[in-house]
């Protein structure tokens, strides 16, 4: 059975974004003096062959990783994109039944048994990103097996989190890497 990986950016104070959906926080000034936390992160996309992602996320994510791939063939974040393009993407939506992109799918079924369908196919792991309201709802229905919370050294005050309810997580490994950030690869508790 495949498993379901969570990989998320938050900051100290536990906001996966700011009240409005701000990410600004996640590329500190410093974020570029540590190529070994973006080897790992490409690691992780590599393990997998499908992504998760919900709706609102989805046409700013396609959209920033085709230009990379079709347009920036000298940026340091082409492999990773080509990996994003590459995968299998499903979009989970209760609105929409099509959103363009390369790979990608829309699910309008029931989280869980979608889910549960996907893990029992046959394959590579599946990855999360987001956004916030759905990895949530796939943390409330207790459906991530692997948490990879990248802890940025930054606090913003006030914003989204992704938990919503006590979650108890069993803490398998925790790397700090020279930029500040944290990795902590979490397991169901």
């Amino acid at each position: 059975m495949r498993k379901l990986k969570l990989q998320v950016q938050t900051t100290i104070d536990g906001f996966v974004a700011g009240p409005d959906g701000q990410l600004d926080w996640i590329w500190l000034p410093n974020a570029e003096k540590d190529p070994s936390a973006f080897l790992k992160v490409i690691e992780l996309a590599d393990t997998c062959d499908t992504i998760l992602l919900g709706r609102k996320m989805t046409p700013e994510f396609v959209k920033h990783w085709e230009n990379v791939v079709d347009n920036l063939p000298d940026s340091p974040e082409q492999p990773l994109a080509q990996l994003m393009v590459d995968h299998r993407k499903i979009v989970f939506s209760k609105t929409q039944t099509e959103i363009k992109g390369r790979n990608v799918e829309v699910e309008n079924g029931d989280l869980v048994t979608a889910v549960n369908a996907l893990k029992d196919q046959p394959g590579k792991d599946i990855m999360v990103y987001g956004g916030a309201d759905f990895v949530s709802s796939l943390i409330s229905a207790d459906l991530v097996d692997e948490y990879y919370i990248i802890i940025n050294p930054v606090a913003i005050g006030e914003g989204l989190s992704i938990f919503k309810e006590r979650k108890v997580l069993q803490l398998e490994s925790s790397v700090a890497y020279k930029n500040g950030k944290v990795l902590n690869k979490y397991l169901r508790g």
